[in-house]
C-alpha cells in the first residue's frame, strides 16, 4: 500500500524540479560574467569567459570552480546552453549563428545612467528566470544611491583615469558624481583623452581617480599612470580613487562607486 504514495511523492518532486528548472547559461565576456554570477544558480552556469577570475572582475571569487568557455561556436555549443549573455564578447557572425540554432542571446546595453543599469539587470534576469534575484540587485543598488545622495553638496571635481582619460555628460561616471553630490567639471559629452601636457598646464583642483589600482600592476612602465606628475597630482587632489573592478562594466556595482565617493565626503567635508 505504500508504493503508490512513494510513486506520487517521486512524481511530485519531478514536477516541482521541472517547474523550477533554470536555463543553462554561458557568458561571453567579463561584464556578462558578473550578471550571470549574480543572477544564475551555479549549477546552471555552463561557462564563463576567460577573464571571469581576473583581478578587475567584481565577482571573481564567485567564479572559482566554474568552467571557462571560449567565445566560439564549437566551445559554446559543446556545453549546450539555452541562454548566452554578452556585453562586448562574441562576433556578430557568432551571435547570429547561436540565434539560428535557437539559443537566446541577451545583450547588456552600455548604460550611461542608473535607469539604464536597472533595465540591464531586469533584461538579463527575465532571460534567466531570475526575476526575484534581479529585483534584489536593483533594491540593493538603489539603497546605496539613496545613502550616497548629496554627500558632496555640489563640490566640483574631475574624473581622471590612470590612462589620462576623463568622463563628461552622458556617462555612468557622471551619474556616480551626481548620485554623490559632486559636480563634474568636464562639461563635454562622453569620454575624452587628456594629454600629460594639459594636465601639467591646467591641473584640476579636485580629482576622482579611476583604474589607478591597475596602473600599479601595469606591464607598461612608460604608461601615463606611472608618470610622477600624474602620481603627484593624484596625491594632492584626489578625493577618492575607484578600483577597476567597479568601473569596467555598466552594472549595479557602479553604485559602489557612488558610495565610495560619498564616504570620502564624510571623512573630508566639502568646502
Amino acid at each position: 500500500m505504500a508504493k503508490p504514495r512513494v510513486w506520487l511523492t517521486a512524481a511530485l518532486f519531478l514536477t516541482v524540479s521541472m517547474v523550477r528548472a533554470e536555463p543553462r547559461v554561458v557568458s561571453l565576456d567579463q561584464c556578462a560574467d558578473q550578471y550571470v554570477l549574480a543572477l544564475a544558480p551555479r549549477a546552471d552556469i555552463a561557462g564563463l569567459s576567460p577573464r571571469a577570475q581576473a583581478d578587475d572582475s567584481y565577482l571573481r571569487a564567485q567564479a572559482r570552480g566554474l568552467s571557462v568557455v571560449r567565445a566560439d561556436s564549437e566551445a559554446i555549443l559543446g556545453v549546450r546552453p539555452k541562454v548566452v549573455v554578452r556585453y562586448w564578447g562574441g562576433s556578430p557572425p557568432l551571435l547570429a549563428d547561436l540565434k539560428r540554432r535557437g539559443i537566446t542571446v541577451v545583450e547588456i546595453d552600455d548604460a550611461t545612467d542608473f535607469a539604464g543599469v536597472r533595465a540591464d539587470i531586469r533584461r538579463v534576469a527575465r532571460a534567466l528566470h531570475a526575476i526575484d534575484a534581479g529585483e534584489a540587485l536593483v533594491r540593493g543598488m538603489d539603497a546605496k544611491l539613496t545613502a550616497s545622495a548629496g554627500a558632496w553638496r555640489g563640490r566640483s571635481a574631475a574624473y581622471l583615469t590612470s590612462g589620462g582619460a576623463t568622463a563628461g555628460r552622458g556617462t555612468l561616471i557622471d551619474a556616480m558624481f551626481t548620485a554623490s553630490g559632486l559636480k563634474n567639471t568636464t562639461q563635454t559629452t562622453g569620454y575624452a583623452e587628456l594629454s600629460l601636457e594639459r594636465l601639467i598646464a591646467d591641473p584640476p583642483a579636485a580629482v576622482v581617480g579611476g583604474f589607478f589600482d591597475r596602473a600599479a600592476v601595469s606591464r607598461q612602465p612608460w604608461g601615463i599612470g606611472r608618470h610622477r606628475v600624474l602620481r603627484e597630482l593624484m596625491r594632492r587632489t584626489a578625493l577618492v580613487s575607484l578600483p577597476a573592478a567597479i568601473l569596467g562594466c555598466p552594472a549595479w556595482f557602479a553604485a559602489d562607486g557612488a558610495t565610495r565617493i560619498a564616504a570620502a565626503a564624510r571623512s573630508r567635508p566639502a568646502t
